[in-house]
């Protein structure tokens, strides 16, 4: 139980918080189309979520952002999720893991490159890595780098993460969109639903309740960090439609994830 608990610290730490109006000033609401992929992937950006089951919290994540990155000549996006666990809780102890990738984008969608896993904690780096190869059609999977299977690859391609990017573009429509996901050796999909209907919710990144939209959705298979089965999810009605929370399903009821800092990075 508590390795799939840890798995669903989704959506990927040490915090420096910002003043509230700070981080309230940062967010824009010009414009009431939810962003392009030339809008999100021009931005550098950092978020700390906190992970809770129940009563319990189980730790935090902390994702970055970070556009205009150069990889093997090719200019791509750096997703870093960062899944750091409450060390205080019997039986989990400490966990501090990994999870990146090289992302490119065309004008409707990312797909990655080659996304990885470092266990920190214990000083394995490239525990468990998926490269997605386009020249020959295939996605290869490795754990402590050496090859465990091939499949097809079907685009847009992805660990599961680039969903943090993807999901953003139908935020606030009434448009669908089903993501193919390669992890543990298998291929699946998110689906989900979305909703213009606005709700106000509270998060402690912010001094006050902000204006919501809604998504549902399901992961087929063990899906992106862990979750599986049906999910709910809340993006901010501003212009980057940031993600704010969701609740994923585990094996004996809900996690919740929920933003407590956000911050655009220079």
């Amino acid at each position: 139980m508590m390795k799939m608990l840890l798995k669903t610290l989704w959506l990927n730490a040490a915090i420096t918080l910002l003043l509230p109006t700070l981080l309230t000033a940062q967010l824009t609401f010009e414009k009431e189309a939810p962003p392009t992929m030339d809008e999100l992937a021009s931005n550098h950006e950092r978020y700390v979520y906190n992970v809770r089951y129940g009563f319990l919290n189980l730790g935090e994540i902390e994702v970055i952002v970070t556009p205009d990155t150069t990889w093997q000549g090719m200019e791509l996006i750096h997703l870093r999720t960062v899944m750091r666990s409450n060390s205080r809780i019997p039986f989990m102890g400490k966990r501090d893991v990994h999870y990146q990738s090289f992302s490119g984008y065309t004008e409707d969608w990312p797909y990655s490159y080659q996304f990885w896993r470092d266990d920190m904690h214990s000083g394995e780096f490239d525990r468990y890595k998926i490269v997605f190869d386009r020249e020959a059609g295939e996605v290869i999977f490795h754990e402590y780098a050496e090859p465990t299977d091939t499949l097809a690859l079907e685009e847009p391609a992805s660990g599961g993460d680039v969903i943090f990017l993807y999901a953003r573009q139908f935020a606030g429509t009434e448009q669908g969109y089903q993501l193919p996901v390669y992890i543990d050796d298998e291929k699946g999909s998110v689906t989900a639903s979305n909703s213009p209907q606005i709700e106000q919710r509270s998060y402690d990144a912010f001094p006050e309740p902000i204006d919501t939209y809604y998504s549902e959705g399901v992961a087929d298979i063990d899906g992106p960090f862990g979750f599986t089965g049906n999910f709910r999810a809340w993006f901010a009605t501003d212009d980057l439609r940031i993600p704010l929370e969701a609740h994923v399903r585990v094996l004996f009821g809900n996690v919740r994830v929920s933003l407590i800092h956000y911050e655009r990075l220079e």
